[in-house]
């Protein structure tokens, strides 16, 4: 006839629960000690009786129990359970939140300070320390100035020296084309007459051919306005004008 059915719950006779405790206790032990042999598994195990006395079993050997410990704290702390590891990334949030509001308050206070303003609650070395401040920054915003006008300088004098340069050019080129029709590449003056229009050869004057009205002809002295002959005045040219053909 085989055993019955043991149903689990707390033994109230305290000297049964006693021996069934020594010996669960003992069968544990054994089944541990079992499978680190066959499985070359590395098993550390802690029992506590109801009246707080340790019982220990290592598979490293006695006294290397801590050994084991310390390698489970370490996979623990590498390795935390995803709840855990959660809370714990929220809690460092929290924790740097809390710290860059501290700092955003902190640096409107100082910015207010800067601005002249809420300067009530400073002491005289507060103030000191603001003055100081205040006249780095203006030392440093006037050097900065000054940089930036001595480059704006430098750049204007160079553009300067390039226009003075183009200027210098536009000159000599203008010369040289002022000089370059009369020249000819060094033609004689024969071959520059044969050249040149019949009015430039003889020296003829030339004259706004549309022009109206009697231009270089004067009335002689014994003439009246109403007489139709005229002399041509002395020293002009007796080439005929275009209008008067």
């Amino acid at each position: 006839m085989g055993r019955g059915k043991v149903e689990l719950k707390r033994i109230e006779k305290k000297s049964s629960r006693q021996v069934t405790f020594s010996k669960r206790r003992a069968g544990l032990i054994k089944k541990a000690r079992e499978l680190s042999v066959l499985c070359d598994a590395e098993i550390a195990l802690i029992i506590f009786n109801s009246l707080g006395k340790c019982t220990e079993f290592t598979s490293l050997g006695p006294g290397h129990i801590t050994e084991t410990l310390k390698k489970y704290q370490q996979r623990i702390n590498s390795n935390p359970h995803p709840d855990e590891a959660a809370a714990i990334e929220a809690q460092n949030w929290n924790i740097e939140a809390s710290k860059l509001k501290e700092q955003y308050e902190s640096l409107k206070v100082k910015q207010r300070h800067l601005l002249g303003e809420d300067l009530g609650p400073l002491s005289v070395k507060e103030l000191q320390k603001l003055e100081s401040r205040i006249e780095v920054a203006l030392a440093q915003t006037r050097q900065r100035k000054a940089q930036l006008l001595n480059e704006e300088m430098d750049a204007l004098r160079r553009k300067e020296r390039q226009l003075g340069d183009i200027n210098k050019e536009l000159k000599l080129k203008i010369s040289d084309g002022m000089q370059a029709p009369w020249s000819l590449n060094g033609a004689s003056s024969s071959d520059l007459s044969l050249q040149l229009p019949y009015q430039l050869q003889i020296g003829y004057k030339h004259e706004p051919v549309l022009e109206i009205g009697y231009h270089n002809f004067n009335l002689a002295p014994d003439e009246g306005p109403s007489s139709s002959s005229r002399t041509i005045a002395a020293g002009t040219s007796s080439y005929p004008h275009g209008w008067f053909l």
